[in-house]
């Protein structure tokens, strides 16, 4: 058998700690599957002091992650810190440059430096391996890189945030508010103290920027995702998308384009009848459209210690057997540019929610707006109020009353303007809320 694979543990978190144990309870299998044996021979934390219930005496520790990774010691750098900058990426250059394997979880980093770090691990001859940046313990980049290459793609999507998912689910069965459900996510631990950078969509679109360079050949470009968040969807809205027989879930979206490859992240209506309006809780899922598969949809757990570790793992276990790809499915210099197309220039259906004053001829007013953009309706609902004591004779309260308005393919930017037009017109009582339809 060849000589070991060692490997220098840098992050003992919660994904950290199951690497640890997972390349010690499967120690036999790694070094079938890998053709030699892997071995963690150093690690590196914070907290030295902290009792993770890990058997550590056999390794060493370093106080400083770019010191392990610099070490003669060690062949393969694990980074589990996180974060784009600081040490996680400090330690990430220091490997590559002392000509070393780097396995990350690390989405936030690939999504800003990713095409540099890709370029100088190809230098050395390294590589740069990521399953576990994308929704946890499913196996996309693999489908991706290694499984789908005879294949073009022209739509990559998915749900790949657990928070989101799991409040949006909660919202949708128990008619709870937005706020009501990520109190409970953070009480659970699926949410961070500070949400923000999961519901707000940021998590999400650096995941679909990774996505997008393998699916399309592109560079990755984070900047370029339109992004969207959670935080105003109301229960009414859930109400609604299931009388209109949709979910709202979550979505990173990239697909091809006039002119180059749209990405987007934000709350979608989707058919109940999807496989993705199937998955609920924390569970993630990616779908790819491609030509000679046609739909495939991978499903499982995106976040969690043992799920996470999982695709560590894989990554591990590919490069003790000499497994050696470039980092974004072919060589950086080979990446096409990143061509942006602007949201305004989305076609899709859209949900439009308006909040209008109940009064004879909104409606009208509404429909005259839109169709002085050519926009066609495909439905309309309104909601009146059920106050009787301030109705007038025609059944009208005069107060505030949700219209619901769903429309055939249309531009994001013709929907801004009429909404633009519909609110100098005074008909509205609040800003109105607009969810973006994926049809199968």
């Amino acid at each position: 058998m060849k000589q070991s694979l060692r490997l220098g543990v840098a992050g003992l978190g919660t994904v950290g700690s199951a690497v640890v144990r997972m390349v010690a309870r499967r120690a036999d299998a790694l070094a079938a599957a890998g053709g030699r044996d892997v071995r963690i021979v150093a690690v590196s934390s914070r907290d030295k002091g902290r009792d993770r219930g890990l058997d550590l005496t056999s390794v060493t520790w370093f106080d400083d992650p770019v010191a392990l990774a610099a070490s003669s010691e060690i062949d393969c750098v694990v980074e589990l810190i996180g974060g784009a900058e600081g040490p996680a990426r400090a330690t990430v250059e220091a490997a590559i440059a002392a000509g070393k394997h780097v396995v990350t979880a690390n989405k936030a980093l690939l999504a800003k430096h990713g095409a540099a770090l890709a370029a100088a691990a190809e230098a050395k001859g390294v590589s740069l391996a990521y399953e576990a940046s994308v929704a946890g313990g499913i196996p996309v980049i693999k489908a991706l890189r290694e499984g789908l290459t005879g294949n073009a793609v022209s739509r990559i999507y998915g749900i790949m945030n657990g928070t989101c998912n799991y409040i949006l689910s909660r919202m949708e069965r128990e008619g709870l508010t937005f706020e009501a459900c990520l109190k409970d996510a953070q009480a659970l631990g699926y949410a961070e103290a500070d949400p923000t950078f999961d519901v707000e969509g940021f998590d999400t679109a650096h995941k679909l920027a990774i996505l997008t360079s393998l699916a399309f050949g592109v560079e990755i470009d984070a900047e370029g995702v339109s992004v969207e968040g959670i935080s105003a969807i109301q229960p009414l809205d859930l109400t609604m998308a299931e009388e209109l027989g949709y979910r709202i879930k979550l979505l990173g979206v990239a697909q091809v384009a006039a002119g180059g490859i749209e990405q987007r992240v934000h709350p979608t209506m989707v058919p109940k009848s999807s496989a993705i309006a199937q998955v609920m809780g924390v569970t993630n899922a990616v779908t790819i459209d491609a030509d000679a598969v046609g739909e495939l949809t991978l499903i499982g757990p995106g976040a969690g210690g043992e799920a996470t570790a999982s695709a560590v793992v894989s990554d591990i276990t590919d490069l003790a057997a000499g497994m050696q790809r470039p980092t974004f499915g072919r060589p950086s210099t080979a990446l096409s540019p990143s061509q942006r197309v602007a949201m305004q220039r989305h076609e899709g259906g859209y949900y439009i929610r308006l909040t209008v004053h109940d009064r004879p001829g909104v409606a009208a007013g509404v429909a005259t707006r839109m169709a002085e953009r050519d926009i066609s309706i495909e439905s309309i609902l309104q909601r009146r109020s059920e106050s009787a004591a301030t109705k007038d004779p025609h059944g009208r309260s005069g107060q505030p009353v949700p219209l619901v308005l769903i429309t055939y393919a249309a531009t994001e930017g013709t929907i801004r303007a009429a909404l633009e037009a519909i609110a100098a017109d005074g008909l509205l009582a609040e800003a109105p809320q607009l969810i973006r339809i994926e049809r199968e």
